[in-house]
């Protein structure tokens, strides 16, 4: 199945790195966060990508033409100033034929990928959303008056669920995607909901997205701790 990989964003909030380079291409543990996601995929036999590019594009192509493993990379540039919606959008041609794969390229997990496909191949809808928890940034505190009752390091937020990226999408949804100026998770997400042709996989497991250096150096510490969950 093909694998759609969104690398084309700005990064501002992790202007330390992105600054020179764009966020995909941040290292974690040696390499970039970009390759680890394609790895992950091509573990599940997943090795046909398709990379939308933008911001600070040429970073990518670089890095890649010199690649060494056996994967199909497609490098495409989907515009610098062009929202999520609208490079998936500007794919459309590619994706025609069948179901394929979605995520992010500044988010990693130990999700399912071959439950992930059954799951949506059950159920018949346009698109499947992984649900995941989103990761705590600080300890729970919990008070009386001024009085500190109770405090826990919490790894995750309590109940609620989160947009994990790592869709598997019928590709009539692309026709619900107006152009560049569309977001993929405002109007294009909202009408599957609307339509009842979205369902959420739940993934209780491991799942971290790099949006600060905060997030960065956690990942580079469970590499190096030999903790990380998507290269067990």
């Amino acid at each position: 199945m093909k694998v759609v990989i969104l690398a084309g964003g700005f990064g501002t909030r992790l202007s330390e790195y992105t600054d020179t380079i764009p966020k995909p291409m941040v290292p974690i543990g040696g390499k970039p966060i970009i390759e680890h996601i394609m790895e992950y995929y091509s573990k599940f036999g997943h090795n046909e990508f398709y990379i939308a590019l933008g911001y600070k594009g040429d970073v990518i192509k670089k890095y890649f033409s010199n690649f060494t493993k056996n994967w199909k990379i497609n490098l495409i540039d989907t515009g610098a100033d062009t929202l999520t919606g609208g490079r998936l959008k500007r794919l459309e041609n590619f994706l025609i034929k069948e179901n394929f794969l979605l995520t992010y390229g500044d988010g990693i997990s130990n999700i399912d990928i071959n439950e992930l496909i059954k799951f949506h191949e059950n159920h018949n809808k346009m698109v499947t959303i992984s649900a995941v928890r989103p990761p705590a940034r600080f300890g729970a505190l919990s008070l009386k008056g001024s009085d500190v009752i109770k405090f826990k390091e919490k790894t995750q937020l309590g109940e609620s669920w989160i947009n994990g990226g790592f869709f598997v999408i019928n590709p009539k949804f692309l026709k619900l995607i107006k152009g560049d100026d569309t977001i993929l998770e405002k109007e294009p997400l909202e009408q599957v909901t609307s339509l009842k042709e979205i369902k959420a996989f739940k993934h209780e497991g491991f799942w971290q997205c790099m949006d600060h250096k905060l997030d960065k150096d956690h990942l580079e510490k469970l590499i190096i701790e030999n903790k990380a969950p998507w290269l067990k």
